[in-house]
């Protein structure tokens, strides 16, 4: 089931059989340094959710029971599902797995791979081949978090926290470095109804009128949510604070 990122999911254990290879338990150190981290998903390109486990217990031949997990890892909240349904796969990433090297122009584009052990022959039975697009979604920015709105008179200003997919691991420096080749974030205020108002921003913090919530004919109940934008990719993921009139 999903759970918080930022914190230990101490949720059911996580039965994943193996079709080769052993996992292992690690400290907690070695959790919050990188360790044990793997991807899980429904084997389409998009669908991932990369995760962390400290504690590995061997069940069954092969079959582990994984505690003790970091949810969401590297900007992949968004890719939780509710839950990870029975069959998922499981990815240990050891290092092994390499990122296909695509340019600006290939991104989208269906392109035809072939499958299989590296250690074969291209036309081995063992190959498949596949037509896949990719989405370049390792540009796609964070989501902003600590999404905070205090009322000035009739007007609501909204702050957040940018992220980033660059050089973020610092605890020395006064914010994370940008990553991005300019500063700008897509706000909107999302309705029930389905009506929507989009703003484009420069900075961390937006104000929301009376005037414009007038404008606006505000329901009991809304959504505002904000996401940063990319030069390369677009708007990234959404953050969202559901609000009351």
């Amino acid at each position: 089931f999903p759970a918080c990122t930022g914190l230990l999911d101490k949720g059911d254990g996580l039965f994943v059989k193996m079709l080769f290879g052993q996992l292992d338990s690690i400290d907690h150190d070695a959790l919050l340094s990188g360790h044990n981290l793997c991807a899980i998903g429904d084997g389409t390109p998009g669908k991932w959710e990369l995760f962390q486990f400290r504690d590995a217990e061997l069940v069954q031949p092969d079959t582990y029971v994984l505690r003790n997990r970091l949810r969401g890892q590297l900007g992949t909240e968004a890719q939780q599902l509710n839950p990870w349904p029975p069959g998922s796969y499981v990815v240990r990433l050891d290092g092994t797995p390499q990122q296909i090297a695509l340019t600006e122009a290939q991104r989208g584009q269906a392109r035809h791979y072939r499958i299989g052990p590296a250690d074969r022959a291209l036309d081995d039975p063992a190959y498949q081949h596949a037509v896949i697009a990719f989405d370049g979604i390792g540009l796609r920015p964070y989501a902003p978090v600590h999404l905070r709105m205090k009322k000035q008179g009739g007007d609501r200003q909204y702050s957040w926290i940018r992220r980033t997919r660059v050089g973020g691991d610092r605890w020395d420096t006064p914010e994370v470095p940008l990553g991005e080749e300019s500063e700008s974030y897509l706000v909107r205020i999302l309705q029930n109804d389905g009506s929507v108002r989009e703003e484009i921003v420069t900075e961390p913090e937006w104000i929301y009128t009376a005037l414009a919530q007038s404008q606006d004919n505000l329901g009991v109940e809304f959504e505002f949510q904000v996401a940063q934008i990319s030069a390369s990719f677009g708007p990234g993921v959404f953050a969202t604070l559901t609000q009351a009139t």
